[in-house]
């Protein structure tokens, strides 16, 4: 998620949320459903020491504003002079309505690519 331009953060589950949280808290309570285990809360986002708990894998990204912006900026020419810089023409500040498809297709790149190279996940539906 990292590679994707203008992601500056990544979590998973409760995330850094987590820092604030016990222990008993954190963890995530198991019951017999159907007589199987399954998870009750899903506070470690579907991942626990990078596998999968078999649980939805949530994660949420920090986006960066755009920085190209029509008001003036203060900047170093090539010549290390102070300068004041303004973008002019039509720049998107939209970016992270449309990171969402981005990252979702991420995820889905790296989960079929760890399923053929890395080893077997269960069928997930993305």
């Amino acid at each position: 998620m990292l590679s994707i331009g203008a992601v500056k953060g990544i979590e998973f589950g409760a995330g850094f949320g987590c820092t604030r949280m016990k222990g008993s808290e954190m963890n995530d309570w198991m019951e017999m459903r159907d007589g199987r285990p399954c998870f009750i809360t899903n506070n470690a986002g579907g991942i626990l020491g990078g596998i999968s708990t078999g649980e939805p894998i949530v994660c949420r990204l920090a986006v960066k504003p755009t920085p190209s912006i029509s008001k003036p900026q203060h900047t170093v020419d090539e010549f290390g002079n102070d300068v004041e810089i303004r973008v002019y023409g039509r720049h998107d500040p939209t970016i992270p309505p449309r990171l969402v498809p981005v990252a979702e297709a991420m995820m889905s790149v790296v989960l079929a690519d760890y399923s053929i190279i890395g080893g077997y996940i269960n069928p997930v539906r993305i």
